[in-house]
Order: C-alpha cells, then structure tokens, then sequence
C-alpha cells in the first residue's frame, strides 16, 4: 500500500513538473506571441500579454490533439518510457529554458523538450528505443518552420506593399495598427495550439507508463488538457521581456504593416504544422517571419548578427537540453 501511495505521489510531481515546464513555455515564448505587436506601439506590454494569453487558451477549441499524440506516443518506443526518463527530459529543457531566457536568446521550448526525451532515453536504452520518423519530422521542421515562416512574411509583405502602393504612409499606419490585432491573435492561436499540446503530450505518456491511462486510448484525460492550457496561458500572461526586445527590435525595426506580415506569415506556418501534428518551435517561426520582411526592404535591414546567434542557439538545443536530460535521468536514478 505504500509503495502505491509512493508511486502516486512520484506521478503527481512529474505532473506538477510538467506543468511547470509547460508556464515557463509560454512565460519564455511570449515573446514570439506579443514582440511585434509591443515593438510596433500598437499595444501595450500588459495589453499585449493579456491579448496573446487568451488566445493560447482559446486554442484549446480550435485544434485537435495532432501534436500530442506525436510527443506522446510517436517518440519513444513503447515500454521504454517510465518516470525517470520523464524527469530527466523535463529538466534537461527546463534548465536550456532557463538559461537562455536569462541571456535573451529566444531559443525553442519545444526542442528542448524533444531533445530532453532524446536524451533520457538514449541514456536508459540506447537509439533504438527512439522512434526514428517522430526524430526525424521533428528536427527536419527545425529548418522548414523559419523558411515557411520567411516565405510567408515576405510573400505578404510584398503582397501588401503592392496592394497599397498608392495610400498615404499615415494611412497604410493607421490600418495596419488594427489588422496588427487580427494577426497577433491568429499567431498566438497558432502558439497555444501547438506549444500546450506538447506538454499534454509528455504529460500522456507519463500517465501511459505509470498504468494511469490505456495506451489504447485514442484521447489523453481532459484534465490534461485543460491543465497544459491554463499553464501556457497564465506563463504568456506574466512574459518573458528580455527575449521581447530581441525579437521586437534587435533583429530588424518594424511597423504596424511589417508586424502584421510577419505576425499572419507566421501563423499560417504553425496552422499548417498543428494540423500535420509536427511540434515545430514558434520561435523559429516568427524569427524566420520576421527575417523575411526585414529583407524585402533591404537586406542591410536585417541585423544579420543577432540573426546568426538565434540560429546557433537553435543548432545547440537539442544536443545542450539532451546532455543535461541524460545527466538528470543518472541523478534520478540514485534518488529513487
């Protein structure tokens, strides 16, 4: 009987964990969801937190769980997950979110977590218990998320520029202030959708492990899901504004106009991945986004160096996060 009260107890934390992982998410990707919407004046930071908050919670009634059934059951082999393997993957990427939230990197959440459950794992059992076409979507998105998300901000920057090559600047300001709102709130649909369903992921194969939930389920419980919502939101709602000003100044200056671009080129990428059920990084994507406005005007417009110091931090997080996820899978070994 206590050793059942024990296991319990154990599944509780790795959950409570979980959703920890999940708030410092959307408190370290705020940034993705409200950079280019504070950065063009159009709201305020504390606007802009509350606007992007409700909108990842409302993700919830819009998308079907695609992305957490890949994290939760289209990873790791199954069998081979048990609680160790999830503790060391949620410490592996909460320490790289940790780290770089600190030095204003806007690195991926969700890679960390992907690359903490590759760590874990390999540190348990070795590569073949991995999954190699979950591996492989994953990090190949790593590439395809920023070109889509460059490929859409230009097409519509070029697209809007076109269409209102006539029309005063004053003019062209004052109506992309208010189309900025419609595109912040798609983006940060796009966020909530994908970034929550992550955690609901890690969250449902702990609960597959543990004997909580069937494999055989087609759907995780609703308290999972509801729970990694509120979590994503309620960290969007408190921010992370050190990453805000590199995302919203420091890569390239915008306008409401080149913010709304970029916001919409950047929620068409994370609809289409959601739907594909890919955990793709909204950090790429908005980066990739607003990379590929800046460069419609100019490539000197781009700040070229910040660019390349994003892109090494996304190269160093799957490995970095999957180092620290093997080491604490070790420790956890010892504690219990």
């Amino acid at each position: 009987m206590e050793n059942v009260q024990a296991a319990l107890w154990l599944v509780i934390l790795l959950v409570a964990l979980a959703l920890a992982f999940d708030f410092m998410n959307g408190f370290h990707d705020a940034a993705n969801s409200i950079a280019t919407v504070v950065s063009t004046g159009v709201l305020k930071p504390t606007t802009a937190v509350l606007f992007a908050a409700f909108f990842n919670l409302v993700a919830i009634f819009i998308f079907h769980l695609s992305v957490a059934a890949t994290v939760g059951k289209g990873i790791v082999q199954p069998g081979v997950v048990d609680t160790h393997v999830v503790f060391g993957a949620l410490i592996g990427a909460i320490t790289w979110n940790v780290l770089t939230w600190y030095y204003g990197i806007p690195s991926s959440s969700s890679h960390a977590l992907i690359g903490g459950i590759v760590g874990a794992v390999l540190a348990k059992s070795g590569a073949g218990s991995l999954i190699g076409a979950g591996i492989w979507k994953t990090v190949l998105f790593i590439f395809v998320s920023p070109f889509l998300g460059f490929l859409f901000g230009s097409l519509m920057m070029v697209l809007v520029s076109r269409v209102f090559r006539r029309a005063a600047p004053s003019r062209i300001d004052r109506w992309f202030r208010r189309m900025q709102l419609v595109s912040a709130g798609a983006y940060s649909l796009g966020h909530g959708g994908n970034d929550a369903q992550k955690t609901i992921g890690i969250i449902w194969m702990l609960l597959i492990a543990t004997g909580y939930h069937s494999a055989g389920e087609a759907m995780p419980p609703m308290w999972v899901v509801v729970t990694c919502y509120l979590a994503i939101a309620l960290g969007t709602m408190f921010g992370g504004w050190r990453i805000v000003k590199t995302m919203g100044q420091k890569i390239t200056k915008l306008r409401p106009v080149g913010g709304f671009c970029a916001e919409t080129g950047g929620a068409i990428t994370l609809f289409l991945a959601t739907a594909l059920g890919i955990p793709v990084s909204t950090t790429h994507t908005i980066t990739g986004a607003i990379v590929g406005v800046g460069s419609t005007q100019r490539a000197s417009a781009v700040r070229w160096g910040v660019a390349g110091n994003i892109v090494w931090a996304w190269i160093f997080t799957i490995p970095a996060s999957a180092f620290v996820a093997a080491i604490a899978y070790w420790l956890s070994l010892q504690l219990y």
